[in-house]
């Protein structure tokens, strides 16, 4: 009998006697060392010819195994894992905008039931006319939302002409994560409820929106009636003629910002990392050639942590200083109480809640008074004035001497 053994590029006859078999694999091992082949698994196609036979087998190979899909191939631990806490957090959304549908109609359901148990109680004229005055309401409320919106659509408008021009640079979006880009979009819709709703909006542009980024704000309803300049190119490629007036908000700069230029553009790094692309704003406005600023902050508050704000943040800063000219009320009316220290936040707290500077006069003479009567109590009563040091309040040491002489 004889064997033909065939591998990719030629074919080798073997003659066996006996057991063939047993001969045939002997040959096939002495084989594949000869050639230095990298596996035993390569494709060998056996064919043994007999005057009367033809027996063909075949061995898996490489490239049967480059062939099946990727989905067969097990996941890594730390990719289950992954893909674990990311099925649970969709239930856990699930089943809270589960719950929110269902307050919400048990609500409704209340309201109207509440709604029929008085009509029923009412005579038949009584009830016409409950039932005119509430229309009446309806209709006044549904004027007044379409006499404001009238009036908001009538500044955005004008500040597309006048307006201060604020930049949104959406060219980050490779670098976030698909939860990075939401979050990133919902600051996007703040910015533009807040500019709506500003006596003196802006005129905000959107640069660089495409891809993934696009596809996200293209899901919001309404997006394609927002007041904002939307661009596919970045800011560099749309604004090239005003290239000059090109200013990039980071806080990695060392310019500080006083005051707003209307002929200058302040850009806003759209970008969500958490702290991990560290100075890349500040590198990128480098490469492009464009001047750098950033916000005031450090000389009007202390901050807990860094200085970087999220995208709404900055842009409702811009607008607060926009209508009153003043950096210190625009930060303490924006940046949240967990940012700032508490020496910082303390010391200017009641110069930013307080807006009328006569009730503050006064408020200020009445406490004078107020320690000035305090200071003659305590020399009557011969006590030293120890609790400022021990961090005690006035009057303890009282209350406690009054309670030793009612136990002796």
């Amino acid at each position: 009998m004889v064997c033909w053994c065939r591998s990719s590029s030629s074919f080798v006859r073997v003659a066996y006697c006996g057991n063939w078999q047993s001969s045939l694999r002997r040959r096939l091992l002495h084989l594949r060392l000869k050639l230095s082949l990298p596996s035993p698994h390569l494709l060998l196609p056996f064919i043994t010819r007999t005057n009367s036979l033809q027996i063909k087998t075949t061995m898996d190979s490489p490239q049967n195994d480059q062939i099946a899909p990727a989905a067969a191939q097990p996941m890594s631990k730390n990719a289950q894992k992954r893909l674990l806490k990311q099925q649970r957090y969709e239930a856990k959304i699930a089943e809270k905008k589960a719950q929110m549908r269902e307050h919400k109609r048990t609500e409704v359901e209340l309201k109207q039931k509440e709604w029929q148990e008085k009509l029923a109680n009412l005579d038949e004229e009584e009830r016409e006319k409950l039932i005119e005055t509430r229309k009446a309401l309806r209709r006044e409320r549904m004027e007044k939302r379409l006499a404001m919106k009238g009036k908001s659509t009538e500044r955005l408008q004008e500040a597309r002409i006048n307006g201060q021009n604020v930049v949104i640079d959406l060219e980050f979006a490779h670098l976030m994560t698909s939860k990075e880009l939401k979050s990133l979009v919902k600051q996007v819709t703040y910015c533009y409820a807040i500019n709506r709703r500003c006596a003196l909006p802006a005129r905000i542009w959107l640069t660089g929106c495409n891809g993934e980024m696009q596809n996200h704000l293209m899901r919001i309803p309404g997006y394609d009636q927002w007041f904002f300049e939307k661009e596919e190119r970045s800011y560099v490629e749309a604004l090239q003629d005003q290239k000059e007036n090109l200013v990039y908000l980071t806080a990695d700069s060392e310019n500080v910002l006083d005051e707003l230029d209307p002929k200058s553009i302040y850009i806003i790094g759209g970008l969500v990392d958490r702290n991990r692309c560290k100075g890349i704003t500040m590198n990128k406005a480098k490469e492009q050639g464009i001047k750098t600023a950033k916000l005031p902050i450090g000389a009007y508050m202390k901050m807990s942590s860094s200085q970087v704000l999220t995208v709404n943040q900055v842009m409702e800063i811009l607008l607060k200083f926009l209508e009153t000219k003043d950096w210190k009320y625009s930060f303490f009316q924006v940046i949240p109480q967990r940012k700032r220290c508490e020496s910082g936040s303390e010391d200017n707290t009641e110069e930013v809640e307080t807006k009328d500077t006569d009730n503050e006069d006064d408020m200020n003479l009445a406490g004078i008074q107020e320690d000035a009567d305090h200071k003659d109590s305590e020399k009557r009563q011969e006590i030293p004035n120890l609790d400022e040091e021990d961090g005690v309040e006035p009057g303890v040491d009282d209350q406690k001497a009054k309670r030793q002489c009612i136990g002796a």
